[in-house]
């Protein structure tokens, strides 16, 4: 059976030709394949040679994502074949990131793994129609007790698709405790953060904790308090987590009471707060970790975000003793390495004082990186001295 084909514009100068496995709708010879929308398209270049067989939705702006460079067929084979490879190429575990979209060429499905429940979040129009198929593979691949469909964030908009919250099985997952990392955790796959936890910080939370011991530590953006309760754990002296969300808080401190951790919790805005006088008149942090949202969530945001990113790192780095040390992340792939390392030196200039790189940070294994996609790349940091 033939599979429907478009060329790119004669003058595009489009990422797909060096290895990127997205094209967006201003760099494709009109019009798309007649109900293309949500099915299999082959690209190719100007001469007609193939680039790749990806899924379309003329609908989003990223009208076609490669599955392969070769011919394929997105049906229960591939499927199958593709979530084989993903989950083999992860490390044994429990709490682990088992697909991570274009990386494991499923765009648009992410799977994570919190025990013997998966948690699936379906982004594209071609998955979103193969999901019950994705939910059925998984499901016969690894036996979970539950396989969650988290299709709730906001990108799904941008391709048409609703937002909603549902089991493989129609049964709800109860919210529970869970043993993650040493700490009994309070799961809400349904309706939590994300997919329910930050799989991709877990290393981040053990190398920030080795800091701690007889340390004040401040816990900025702190969420549910993992960082705070690895510090608390390590034998910090004091430890405050500061968030803007009120739930978050108050999972905070039930995750902190659960634990036996002494560890404080407050709602505040993170910015203000590092700005109100009586906070800088108080005695200096040790260690102060800044984990705050994505402040980029667009190319156009940017800038604005660099600001953020630069004003939030001033500020920490003046409220840190000497000799104190500053964990920094942004989770946003538009917030290149280099971005990220100018914001810090501004930041370090206008704190006059020396910082010094302890630790180079990055997302982990489970969820990797395609060299030629850098917004496959998301999450970095440093864990800096300050003096």
């Amino acid at each position: 059976m033939s599979v429907p084909a478009f060329k790119l514009k004669a003058n595009a100068n489009s990422r797909v030709l060096s290895g990127h496995p997205w094209v967006f709708a201003n760099e494709v010879e009109s019009p798309l394949p007649p109900d293309c929308d949500g099915e299999v398209v082959e690209c190719r270049d100007r001469m007609g040679r193939l680039l790749g067989t990806g899924i379309c939705n003329g609908r989003s702006q990223i009208v076609w994502r490669r599955l392969s460079r070769e011919r394929v067929v997105l049906d229960e084979a591939y499927l199958r074949s593709a979530l084989e490879r993903s989950v083999a190429r992860r490390a044994p575990g429990s709490f682990r990131r088992l697909v991570w979209s274009e990386s494991d060429d499923l765009p648009g499905v992410v799977v994570d793994q919190y025990g013997d429940a998966l948690v699936v979040q379906i982004q594209t129009l071609a998955m979103e129609r193969r999901s019950a198929l994705v939910g059925d593979i998984l499901a016969s691949l690894l036996s979970p007790s539950e396989v969650i469909f988290r299709n709730d964030a906001q990108i799904r908009r941008l391709e048409g698709l609703p937002l909603e919250v549902h089991t493989r099985s129609g049964r709800p997952w109860e919210a529970r405790w869970v043993a993650i990392d040493g700490f009994q955790t309070w799961l809400d796959l349904m309706s939590g953060q994300k997919t329910g936890f930050y799989l991709d910080q877990r290393a981040q939370h053990a190398a920030v904790a080795r800091y701690c011991r007889g340390k004040r530590v401040l816990d900025a953006f702190c969420n549910q308090g993992s960082f705070a309760l690895h510090a608390g754990k390590a034998g910090a002296s004091e430890v405050l987590g500061l968030d803007s969300a009120p739930d978050a808080i108050e999972a905070a401190r039930r995750n902190a009471e659960q634990n036996a951790v002494s560890a404080r919790f407050e709602v505040a805005n993170v910015f203000d707060w590092l700005n109100d006088p009586a906070n800088k008149a108080a005695a200096a942090w040790d260690v102060v970790i800044l984990d705050p949202p994505p402040f980029a969530k667009s190319k156009s945001a940017l800038e604005g975000a660099i600001r953020g990113y630069k004003e939030i790192n001033l500020r920490a780095m003046q409220r840190l003793a000497p000799g104190g040390v500053l964990a920094t992340y942004t989770c946003s792939h538009h917030m290149q390495n280099a971005d990220l390392r100018s914001v810090l030196s501004a930041a370090a200039a206008d704190a006059r004082r020396r910082v010094r790189v302890l630790e180079f940070c990055h997302q982990p294994p489970d969820h990797p990186v395609i060299i030629s996609m850098p917004e496959s790349e998301y999450l970095r940091g440093y864990i800096l001295g300050v003096e």
